[in-house]
């Protein structure tokens, strides 16, 4: 039989519920307690309920950034909020959406509008609400240059917060969210975007992909065409095998190791940050240290892309997590620079 399901208007409470369906590396995890919240403005009464109000928290939007890896002895809280509203300001549109939207409808909607800049950030998957916490990024593109501002509810000082994008302090994957966790808890985001901008095609492939489609003068939805077409190619699907998508960050280091690294290996892909140092390859690092396609059990990296931590079948977290903790060590072991995960890791011991 089924957790039984209380709906308390604008959110719903489930105990002891399972979260295999709601986190995409399909850990069999389960929550003390699930609370399904519909209505942002009920947020501060579903906080007040004596079994949340005493328990750990954990906001949930699509789980594609986490890892479970134990039970969750505490309060899952799924932001399932809809809604989108624009206000137009000249050749730029406003946009406020509700957490609970999913990430990728919001970019093909925002194409559809005839909106640019998120068009190098299709396909990824999450909700619009984990966004700006993870400053989610890919082909030469962050979330952050096109977020204004964020609505959360700040559980310090009970009470909606709104911060602009400069008191987010966005960083590589980085925001004031993961700085201060458990502080705020985001119900929107309002995005700035322009009905045209120069569009960035010299990352990964973007320029040549687009040319094989026999594109001359691309417009935003063919650099997102070329886009699923490259993750498609290179990242194994969710719904065909259990992944978070990249697992582990690009490691940032001081400018002098990054020579020394790239003196002793010439093919290791480095790149220059404004701040002196230089990003490496994770994904060159895993792959070079013998781990692409390895497993343990059902744990394993993905023989398509090395940065992807894989559940081939009923790997528990603990699992995984022992596996990727086994690539860390591998890594530094070998190059001497330590990865960080990329997901949200809750429950390791």
């Amino acid at each position: 039989m089924p957790p039984e399901k209380t709906d308390m208007g604008g959110y719903a409470l489930t105990e002891n519920a399972p979260l295999a369906a709601r986190n995409t590396l399909r850990v069999n995890a389960r929550a003390h307690l699930l609370a399904e919240l519909r209505d942002a403005a009920k947020l501060p009464e579903l906080l007040d309920f004596p079994a949340v109000r005493n328990a750990p928290l954990l906001v949930l939007g699509e789980g594609s950034n986490l890892l479970l890896a134990s039970d969750f002895d505490g309060t899952v809280l799924a932001m399932e909020t809809r809604g989108v509203q624009v206000e137009q300001d000249g050749d730029v549109a406003r946009i406020a959406v509700a957490a609970g939207e999913r990430w990728d409808d919001f970019v093909r909607w925002s194409l559809g509008q005839g909106y640019a800049g998120l068009e190098n950030l299709i396909l990824i998957p999450g909700t619009v609400g984990a966004a700006p916490i993870q400053n989610i990024g890919a082909y030469g593109t962050e979330a952050a240059e096109f977020i204004e501002s964020v609505e959360a509810w700040d559980t310090r000082e009970r009470r909606v917060a709104r911060l602009d994008r400069a008191a987010c302090a966005f960083g590589y994957r980085d925001s004031l969210f993961k700085h201060e966790p458990g502080r705020y808890i985001v119900t929107a985001v309002r995005f700035a975007l322009p009905r045209s901008r120069e569009l960035r095609l010299d990352y990964a492939g973007i320029r040549e992909e687009v040319a094989r489609m026999g594109v001359d003068k691309p417009a935003p939805y063919h650099v997102a065409e070329a886009v699923v077409r490259l993750r498609t190619r290179k990242l194994p699907d969710p719904a065909v095998i259990g992944n978070a998508g990249s697992f582990f960050k690009n490691p940032v280091v001081d400018a002098a190791q990054a020579a020394a690294l790239r003196q002793q290996h010439p093919e290791l892909p480095v790149w220059p940050q404004a701040d002196g140092r230089s990003k490496l390859s994770a994904a060159w690092l895993i792959e070079a240290a013998g781990l692409k396609g390895q497993r343990e059990g059902d744990a394993g990296i993905s023989n398509r892309h090395a940065l992807v931590l894989v559940n081939h079948g009923q790997a528990s977290g603990a699992e995984l997590w022992a596996f990727a903790q086994q690539v860390i060590a591998t890594v530094a072991a070998r190059f001497g620079v330590r990865l960080e995960p990329e997901p949200v890791v809750v429950g390791a011991r």
